[in-house]
């Protein structure tokens, strides 16, 4: 018992560190995911006069999981058929044990797809 005691601490912050770790793991999937979809999008949106909002909406629309106000997207483009456009899409993180944060920053990823 007197070992378990001294051990349990160490594991439970240890098991907080992996949970911490996967959810901002998998908001840094979603992120990529809609930014891939944003791109998508706005690559296919030539003619439609505001490709560039067309990607920044569906971007917004794919990343449902995220804080919206804390998702900032920029699209850049020529929009020149052939060209490329860029999607990149940033969104903040921050891993805490026990209250106490221990890392955080801003989570990006870009996206490029050529115009179609």
């Amino acid at each position: 018992m007197t070992e378990f005691a001294i051990v349990l601490p160490v594991l439970v912050l240890l098991v907080f560190a992996v949970i911490q770790f996967g959810i901002t793991f998998n908001n840094y999937l979603a992120l990529t995911d809609a930014a891939r979809a944003g791109a998508r999008k706005a690559a296919v949106s030539r003619l439609s006069g505001n490709g560039s909002g067309a990607g920044v909406s569906a971007t917004r629309a794919a990343a449902a999981d995220l804080k919206q106000s804390n998702l900032d997207v920029t699209v850049s483009s020529s929009w020149t058929q052939g060209e490329d456009v860029s999607v990149t899409a940033t969104y903040p993180y921050s891993i805490s044990l026990l209250g106490l944060v221990v890392k955080s920053g801003r989570l990006s990823t870009t996206v490029t797809e050529r115009v179609e």
